[in-house]
């Protein structure tokens, strides 16, 4: 996998493009990256198989793009700004959007401000704890900046201080992300979307909520509860890639 980057608005952001057809762009969840979140995980073989054009944004102070120590800069909308100035500076006026956790956060953002963007979106990795809020925000950062992973004790936090080590993190720029203001994502503002829109969440993630009530907000969205996945397996679950496929078939 071949890796680019641009400028957004004074930050690096780095990026993938592989394959050819219609373009989707896929945006990761927290600690995570293009490789594991999308490239390990067969998302974008089994994307440009079936003929499209895969984009896919290192968030910043994630992978390989710049890391920012200031909570500022990691509001969800700046974050859907940088996705949505990589389609500008790629050329590609629409595209369908999948976000993964924070990724999904990112991609109701970008549907919800730049709608001419985004030809349809899928929310994965995150249900009605879109709305609600997913909780924990304190302790994470705090294991992220501890010494050691010896020195954390809340079970929750520390294994997402040893996912960001297992994926070579910036721990504080992680830390940054997580702490940075949480701007709600409304029912109002979700009642507005008028994109096709799937939801798809594992039936055993307790961080990001049913997938069916987070659905029943947006008119005429899907939802998929992906069968005996908690949060970090339901990403590469096959079932998971075949409903995803024929939804995008579906907007042809």
């Amino acid at each position: 996998m071949s890796m680019r980057s641009f400028d957004s608005d004074g930050v690096e952001i780095a990026f993938s493009d592989e394959g050819e057809g219609d373009p989707i762009l896929l945006i990761h969840g927290f600690a995570s990256n293009i490789a594991t979140n999308w490239v390990d995980s067969g998302w974008v073989g089994a994307l440009t198989g079936a003929g499209r054009r895969v984009i896919a944004i290192d968030n910043r102070g994630h992978g390989k793009s710049e890391k920012l120590h200031d909570p500022e800069k990691y509001t969800a909308p700046t974050m859907a700004e940088d996705a949505g100035r990589l389609l500008e500076y790629l050329g590609v006026s629409r595209a369908d959007v999948m976000g993964y956790s924070m990724g999904a956060r990112i991609t109701a953002f970008l549907t919800m401000s730049q709608p001419e963007k985004v030809r349809s979106a899928v929310f994965a990795g995150l249900g009605a704890n879109m709305v609600r809020g997913v909780g924990g925000a304190g302790p994470i950062a705090r294991a992220l900046e501890a010494p050691s992973i010896d020195d954390v004790t809340n079970e929750t936090a520390r294994t997402f201080r040893a996912f960001a080590e297992s994926t070579g993190s910036d721990l504080l720029a992680l830390a940054a992300c997580i702490r940075a203001s949480r701007d709600k994502v409304t029912p109002e503002a979700l009642a507005r979307i008028k994109v096709p829109v799937l939801v798809a969440v594992g039936d055993r993630d307790v961080i990001g909520g049913s997938a069916s009530a987070l659905a029943a907000l947006i008119p005429g969205a899907e939802a998929l509860e992906i069968k005996g996945r908690d949060h970090m397996k339901a990403v590469g679950d096959s079932s998971f890639k075949e409903r995803v496929l024929a939804f995008l078939d579906g907007r042809a």
